[in-house]
């Protein structure tokens, strides 16, 4: 057996393949359901539910897509260059550090800072932090070669322990009883909400803003055929007078910062202040989205909605039928590989001798 490239792809083969890798995900998952005891139908039921089936269920979904739109963005323009950052976890948790430290200064510091120039300077400030954090990877790929997979997943254990050393120190809420949490933002400077009495805040239209404007981008720009040209043949790329290393740079400014806005966004519309668990590891997902996403900026929206439903779904129906919220997950590791699967499919086909 030998896989063989095909001359091209038809568009209904291209349609197919996630349509066929979420009928494989839903019948693996099926037979794990039937495992823990439950019926399939109730147990899918539950979690469509659950994720999707209320006014509520779907502002839980939406406010749970925001970070995993962003990170899934980061991961998708950073890929695309084939600059593999794995750090979006630890540049999501430096621009929600440096978020709170500028917002910080809004009535708390001698700072009498209006809130209209104070949040575009923290959002700013969010977007720095994160690139700064991708930017010295990204150098040391391009310049001596060092495998950035490596030193973007070193760091975001680095910058766990800065986060824990500041809301132990300098930036620890005396108020909060002991516990290891940052001071919080004032009302001012929070993101207000789409939808009363839910938790689905204007980040959400933050999050669809910097997609299409991200998409926008990489259609019609010459950065973005640049940093398509240099994720198809680097070599090549360099051999028809693209500038890798700042093409290289560039991309890791955009994804670095896409990553550090998450942590912005979410400590201004939804937790208020930083905590350790404040991501329950939305950069990694990130990842996951960006493949399932096909690396398109936009298919990164509808990849979130379907994780983030997913998880949402998992709660309610684990509390119905008994079945570990683990679930979720196996459907979104799964689903990740009958994608990729799928999609090598609609390229090469299998020949048999």
């Amino acid at each position: 057996m030998r896989l063989e490239k095909r001359s091209q792809t038809s568009p209904a083969a291209l349609f197919l393949a996630p349509v066929g890798a979420v009928l494989f995900t839903l019948a693996i998952s099926s037979l794990l359901v039937l495992w823990a005891g439950a019926p399939v139908a109730q147990t899918y039921g539950l979690l469509l539910r659950g994720g999707f089936g209320s006014v509520f269920a779907l502002s839980e979904t939406f406010t749970r897509a925001i970070p995993l739109i962003l990170t899934g963005l980061a991961a998708t323009v950073a890929f695309k260059a084939r600059l593999f950052n794995i750090g979006a976890e630890g540049q999501l948790y430096a621009g929600a550090l440096a978020a709170v430290a500028v917002g910080g200064l809004h009535g708390g510091s001698g700072f009498d800072v209006a809130p209209w120039i104070l949040f575009p300077l923290m959002m700013l400030a969010a977007s720095v932090a994160g690139a700064l954090l991708l930017v010295g990877p990204a150098l040391m790929k391009a310049k001596l070669g060092v495998d950035e997979v490596v030193t973007t997943l070193l760091l975001n254990f680095i910058m766990l322990l800065l986060v824990s050393l500041m809301l132990d120190g300098p930036m620890k809420d005396p108020t909060a009883m002991g516990w290891p949490q940052s001071v919080a933002l004032q009302g001012e400077l929070e993101l207000s909400k789409l939808v009363a009495q839910t938790r689905v805040h204007t980040g959400l239209l933050w999050a669809v803003a910097l997609a299409l404007m991200l998409w926008a981008l990489m259609k019609y720009t010459v950065l973005g055929f640049n940093i398509r040209a240099v994720g198809a043949n680097a070599k090549a790329a360099a051999f028809a007078g693209v500038p890798i290393t700042r093409t290289v740079v560039l991309v890791a400014i955009l994804s670095g910062a896409l990553a550090g806005l998450a942590g912005a966004i979410e400590v201004a519309g939804r937790t208020g202040y930083v905590t350790l668990d404040m991501s329950p590891g939305y950069g990694y997902s990130g990842i996951v989205i960006a493949m399932l996403a096909a690396l398109h900026p936009l298919g990164v929206l509808a990849a979130s909605v379907f994780v983030a439903g997913v998880l949402v779904g998992a709660d309610s129906m684990s509390r119905a039928v008994g079945v570990p919220t683990y679930i979720a997950d196996v459907i979104v590791a799964t689903s990740l590989i009958a994608v990729l699967v799928a999609t090598l499919l609609t390229q090469y086909r299998l020949r048999w001798r």
